[in-house]
């Protein structure tokens, strides 16, 4: 079977109370191997984390923050957003207007921008989401979408990857930015410095770095002069 190195794509936290957890160490992991362990690892950076929330995190009145959720120095989460249990936000994160952010790590400096909701994700640093981003973490081919168990699988160049879970959206490298109404999942691994066009559907499948994915109907888009 093929190999996902999370260090392939995106960089452990470099800063805060996240360095001396099991989040510090987020490079040396195997995909599946994390996704696996991800509830354990977890509650033991929880346990280890001096500041749960750090002072200098500024959280508008109106966001909903999760019981365990931990949130990195300079961070912030603006008006009416969700950051549900099991999530982290590391030093200089930003979530926008209105998301919904769900057993996810969004790394350093990574911006969410507008109306965008991310489900057992991983989003590198310096990442740039736009809005109406929407990230799917389970496989229609369930039976029951309430009790999810067909597991998610993702085409790489080396051949199929097994999640080993029917619960995972994506993993999104460092730098990658995207335009807006954007459906991703489950199971899209986007290497390092990719671009994403606005419009584009994409879900099981591993895209190398630094590369552009656009939706064939931007292509089509045609200007003409208006006759007078």
């Amino acid at each position: 079977m093929p190999t996902l190195k999370l260090g392939d794509f995106l960089s452990a936290p470099a800063s805060g109370d996240l360095l001396d957890t099991p989040y510090g160490q987020l490079g040396t992991y195997e995909l599946a191997e994390f996704l696996a362990d991800w509830d354990h690892l977890h509650h033991q950076a929880v346990a280890q984390c001096s500041h749960r929330v750090h002072p200098t995190a500024r959280i508008h009145p109106t966001a909903i923050i999760g019981n365990d959720v931990i949130i990195g120095p300079h961070a912030q989460v603006w008006e009416f957003s969700t950051v549900r249990a099991g999530s982290v936000l590391c030093a200089g994160a930003s979530i926008g207007f209105n998301c919904e952010v769900t057993k996810a790590v969004i790394g350093e400096g990574a911006m969410l921008g507008h109306r965008i909701g991310v489900n057992r994700t991983l989003v590198g640093a310096a990442a740039h989401l736009s809005a109406n981003v929407t990230v799917a973490a389970i496989s229609m081919r369930s039976p029951d979408l309430r009790h999810p168990e067909d597991e998610v699988f993702l085409r790489t160049a080396d051949g199929l990857y097994r999640c080993g879970t029917p619960r995972f959206g994506a993993l999104i490298g460092d730098g990658v930015q995207t335009g807006n109404n954007i459906s991703l999942g489950p199971g899209v691994a986007i290497g390092r410095g990719c671009r994403i066009t606005s419009g584009v559907t994409l879900a099981a499948r591993a895209v190398p770095a630094h590369s552009t994915v656009g939706a064939p109907h931007v292509s089509d888009v045609r200007v003409r002069r208006q006759r007078r």
